[in-house]
Parts: C-alpha cells; structure tokens; sequence
C-alpha cells in the first residue's frame, strides 16, 4: 500500500514548481516518522499514509477543493483502501492545514505529528527556499516596504490577499515555532526558527545597504 501511495504521489507531485514537491512530502513523511517514534508511537502505517497524501487534495494545489477531495477519493477506491483506514486518513489530512491560522482542533495524536511534521519543513533553511520558490510561483514581490504585514486575515485573504514573501514570514512562519504540538518537534524547531530571525536580520541589512 505504501509503495502505491508513493508512486501516485511522485505522479502527481513529482515537478510541482511551489515547494510541494515529491521531495517536501517525503520529507514530511520522514520528520513524521521520526515524530512518531520519540514520541513512542508504534504502529506508525496511518500516519505514515497520511503524511504521503496531505498535500493531494489541497485547494490551493488543485482546481477546487472539491476537485482535490474528488481526487482522494478516487485514488482510495482504486487502490482498495479500506474504510477504517480511509476514515482515520481523512481526519488527519483535511485537519492539519494552517487556513491563514484559523486551523479546527485536531481529532489525534496522530493528526498532531503530520501537522507538526509539515509546519517543521515551512521553517528553518528549507522553508526559507520553499517560501520564494511559492512567492515567485503566485507572482508576489520579494519585498515591499508599502505592503504592510496582515495581522488578522479571512480565509479568502489568506489565499489570495495581495502580500510580500518577507510579509509571508511574518503572517505565518514566525508563528509556526509555537503552535507546535509534540516535544519532539518543538525541540527540531529551535535551530530552524534562529534560521530565520537570522536570514531576515541579514535581508534588512542588505536592503538598508548597511555596513
């Protein structure tokens, strides 16, 4: 079942150009895994489904989100997933998503680990690549000064809301660190979060073209 799972999403995924790539959902699966294990987790296979299909139905990857629950769906039925197994999916995948931080309570433990796995790979040196590599895709600025930092934002603002990728550091990423759930991940984050008070202390000087 894994093996079919990572070759439907190495399909699907495999060149994405936004930083959702095959590469970030693997390793997504990998911190997931990690996760699960220090947090002594032993029957690891949902969350390890999971963290391989989060990104499948996902709005802003697809058509709609009809479009891309359309897609899940199908999938699951093709490979004969069972429904105990597609129920505990499902929970995890459609409940895990930042949504401009207006996310719904998480239903598990295991719920709890992919979120923190895939917040864990939007911070530190890879999320700093993944943000531009997603700015540049939707067309957005690097940075500019006039565009001010959104501190409360709808849904439909936080999709499509006019912004700055350095903006983006502050609506979202810089926030990431403390809506952790896991001892685990809090402990991975610490380096990646002095990643990028560092980088962005560094893009000031720069910009100011200071000594």
């Amino acid at each position: 079942m894994i093996a079919k799972i990572e070759e439907f999403v190495k399909t699907e995924m495999g060149e994405d150009a936004t930083g959702h790539d095959w590469h970030h959902v693997n390793r997504v699966r990998n911190n997931a895994l990690l996760i699960a294990r220090e947090e002594g987790i032993v029957d690891t296979a949902i969350i390890e489904m999971a963290a391989l299909l989060h990104d499948i139905p996902d709005e802003k990857l697809n058509p709609s989100a009809e479009a891309g629950k359309e897609k899940l769906d199908a999938f699951f039925h093709k490979i004969g997933m069972s429904e105990t197994e597609m129920h505990k999916i499902n929970d995890i995948v459609y409940s895990i998503s930042y949504k401009g931080g207006m996310g719904v309570p998480l239903p598990s433990l295991e719920a709890r680990i992919v979120q923190d796995a895939d917040r864990l790979d939007a911070i530190g040196a890879i999320g700093i690549a993944r943000t531009f590599a997603y700015g540049g895709k939707k067309g957005q600025p690097i940075y500019d000064p006039d565009l001010l930092v959104r501190e409360e934002m709808s849904l439909e603002e936080y999709r499509s809301g006019k912004s700055s990728t350095i903006n983006h550091f502050y609506e979202k990423l810089l926030k990431l660190e403390s809506l952790l759930n896991t001892d685990t991940a809090k402990k991975m984050a610490v380096s990646r979060q002095n990643a990028m008070e560092e980088f962005l202390k560094q893009f000031y000087r720069e910009w100011e073209s200071k000594l």
